[in-house]
């Protein structure tokens, strides 16, 4: 009998060509194809910030995914997911959107620079939009991988609310970290507003101090498996990450330029 293909979902903040080139976003592109020809089903998802031109390329709203109403505290908010392709990769890419957080021209930050003070509620939505849709699509990852802040809570909402899904329940969690952690605070009850369900606000380490920091070790506390994607990280939560009872590859410069990143987090992806 064949071995069962194994599937990964890649939970993005940032995806090239959708956004500019950076570290994280050429990961968003090229993983997903290499862990793809490397025989493995794969699925990405990214926010569908304002600046992503639709009609450029290509979006259109999958209405059979859209619908699903996502409550922040007393509010109830409408998910709108969209998908486009990226045809040299044979990759779709889905997206998730709503009007009053991802339409903004700027990413997360307005034009005088100043971090956006609903950026709490964006990555809950973002979190939980992916997680519905996954849902919503019946398919069954046995790895979601990570990347970039706002996608920092999925790990949590994963094992404490998802966790006796069966869709969810033989997922396991790689986080990539990177520096893009924000270095100004969160408004002070993004815990609160984070906790549903069985998670309560003492689950969360962004209760303790609501930063970029707190909210990395949110989703390395809940992790599987943890990457040191960038140089430049904070010795604090390398030294918190390297703590936990789970795998930690180290940063190693010079792998994305030749692309060996891929094959080491294929095997990490195994070895879960």
């Amino acid at each position: 009998m064949a071995e069962e293909t194994k599937k990964v979902l890649f939970v993005n903040s940032e995806i090239f060509p959708y956004l500019p080139e950076s570290e994280i976003s050429l990961v968003g592109r090229q993983l997903p194809q290499g862990i793809q020809e490397r025989k493995k089903e794969i699925r990405s998802f990214m926010p569908r910030f304002g600046c992503i031109n639709e009609r450029k390329n290509q979006l259109h709203e999958v209405i059979r995914l859209s619908g699903i109403n996502i409550v922040i505290g007393d509010v109830d908010r409408p998910l709108v997911i969209k998908v486009a392709s990226i045809p040299a990769a044979r990759i779709q890419v889905y997206f998730i959107d709503n009007e009053d957080y991802f339409r903004r021209k700027a990413v997360y930050s307005d034009a005088e620079g100043r971090f956006f003070s609903d950026n709490d509620e964006r990555a809950i939505f973002f979190a939980k939009g992916v997680l519905e849709t996954v849902k919503k699509l019946r398919w069954a990852p046995d790895i979601i991988h990570c990347q970039g802040w706002i996608t920092h809570l999925v790990p949590a909402y994963l094992k404490k609310v998802f966790r006796d899904d069966p869709i969810f329940s033989s997922s396991k969690v790689v986080l990539s970290l990177y520096d893009d952690t924000p270095s100004v605070a969160f408004p002070a009850d993004f815990a609160a507003k984070a906790a549903t369900g069985s998670i309560k606000p003492a689950d969360l380490p962004i209760a303790q101090h609501p930063d970029g920091i707190k909210l990395a070790e949110t989703a390395a506390k809940y992790s599987d498996g943890i990457i040191l994607g960038s140089a430049n990280l904070d010795p604090a939560l390398v030294k918190y990450c390297k703590g936990l009872k789970v795998p930690v590859l180290p940063f190693k410069e010079g792998s994305f330029g030749n692309g060996s990143y891929i094959d080491d987090y294929n095997a990490l992806y195994d070895k879960l």
